[in-house]
């Protein structure tokens, strides 16, 4: 990420807008006992979802945010790892949900995204949830990445590709800045 990126998502105003942002993107969904959350990035995101389950793992592929996260939630009920989300380091059917929130879009390819699916896919068990939240490209969200990373999700396709890793019932719903996404690992 760069810098304004980085002061964007540890601000005090990106903590405030998360306390709607999250219960929208997991409107209905159980996470179960064991979350998994990929692309934590400064873990605010974290500090809300570890009170809704009793283990969680976090996956982070930058080195310093990982360490930063972990030092931060030692004795927590977070293990945080550093890793990449292409290639997870975890068993197969270990997780009892996987979320992803306003990280996609920083994988960068399509083919890598869905390589992303398909492991969050492998690494849940069955009636396990794939859910997460997304920007849609504006000019604002384009600014934000200048020097960074972005590769704009398109939510009208992203059904079809949770489908093709072998999701079922997947849903995304669109508002004018972001989608949501939920989608089940039904075997």
């Amino acid at each position: 990420m760069n810098a304004y990126h980085r002061w964007l998502c540890q601000s005090a105003s990106w903590k405030a807008g998360l306390q709607q942002l999250l219960p929208w993107a997991l409107e209905g969904v159980d996470l179960g006992d064991h979350v998994l959350e990929i692309g934590p990035g400064p873990g605010l995101t974290t500090d809300l979802l570890r009170t809704r389950a009793s283990q969680m793992t976090a996956l982070e592929i930058d080195p310093r945010l990982a360490d930063s996260l972990k030092q931060r939630m030692a004795n927590t009920n977070v293990r945080v790892m550093q890793g990449n989300a292409t290639d997870m380091p975890f068993e197969d059917r270990q997780f009892s949900a996987v979320v992803a929130f306003t990280m996609l879009h920083h994988v960068p390819s399509v083919a890598l995204q869905n390589k992303l699916i398909a492991e969050s896919y492998r690494v849940l068990k069955p009636g396990g949830v794939l859910a997460g939240v997304d920007s849609l490209s504006n000019l604002r969200f384009r600014l934000i990445h200048l020097g960074d990373t972005m590769v704009a999700v398109d939510p009208d396709t992203l059904g079809a590709r949770l489908e093709t890793a072998g999701f079922k019932h997947s849903r995304v719903d669109k508002t004018n800045r972001r989608f949501r996404f939920q989608a089940l690992r039904a075997c």
